[in-house]
């Protein structure tokens, strides 16, 4: 392989239907659902990317899953020596379609100082909202619900991630599903027979994937 073509292939924009061996280094940040951690490269969720979490409709459990690794984003102190993640910031939620339950976010171990809440006017303002924030170095994570979200306005999310070295959330409806994204990981959220389940559709550098039931054991913190 020439230098060029091999130098090409290293971007992280790119994804690869295959090449679980290229990315052997990635490391992810733990979800907090072992299950789950298991089909996904780098044993977590994608940092520094952008992930999509397609719904039939909110509150479908979808906090709930995102919470175990927000939970510790929110908690990193940069100063520690103990060598766990430097990504500390702000969990920046934008234009959420609820208000956010503060008791049960601390029953997670969220911490509430570095929580921010953006509801912009529309959904323009929104995306612009999300790509500020990811951009600005200052957000170890970034939610974003938003009906509106084309190929186009992935691209720049991802693109933001990248530069402010963040990880990026979208909440979008399931008719997405047929839709282009750059997201590096796509996940979409359906009831199944004894619980939820969740559908690997897109994973940079992974295979498709069904985890039946992912959160049973943490049914005691309801969000």
């Amino acid at each position: 392989m020439n230098d060029a073509l091999h130098q090409l292939l290293q971007n992280p924009r790119i994804w690869r239907g295959t090449g679980q061996a290229e990315l052997s280094d990635w490391q992810g940040l733990a979800s907090g659902y072992p299950r789950l951690d298991r089909h996904l490269p780098g044993g977590g969720w994608p940092k520094q990317a952008l992930t999509e979490i397609l719904l039939e409709h909110y509150g479908s459990g979808e906090l709930k899953l995102l919470m175990p690794a927000l939970a510790r984003l929110s908690q990193v102190d940069d100063s520690s020596d103990k060598g766990v993640d430097s990504a500390a910031g702000w969990i920046a939620w934008i234009a959420p379609p609820f208000e956010p339950y503060p008791p049960a976010l601390l029953q997670w171990g969220v911490n509430l100082s570095r929580v921010l809440i953006v509801r912009p006017k529309n959904s323009s303002e929104s995306l612009w909202a999300a790509e500020q924030a990811l951009a600005s170095g200052n957000c170890a994570a970034v939610l974003l619900w938003s009906e509106k979200l084309d190929d186009s306005a992935s691209r720049r999310l991802q693109l933001a991630a990248e530069k402010g070295q963040s990880w990026a959330i979208a909440f979008r409806s399931l008719n997405a599903l047929s839709e282009a994204s750059a997201a590096a990981l796509r996940i979409k959220v359906t009831a199944g027979i004894n619980g939820t389940d969740l559908g690997i559709v897109k994973s940079r550098g992974g295979r498709p994937a069904v985890v039946h039931d992912y959160a049973a054991a943490l049914d005691q913190y309801p969000i």
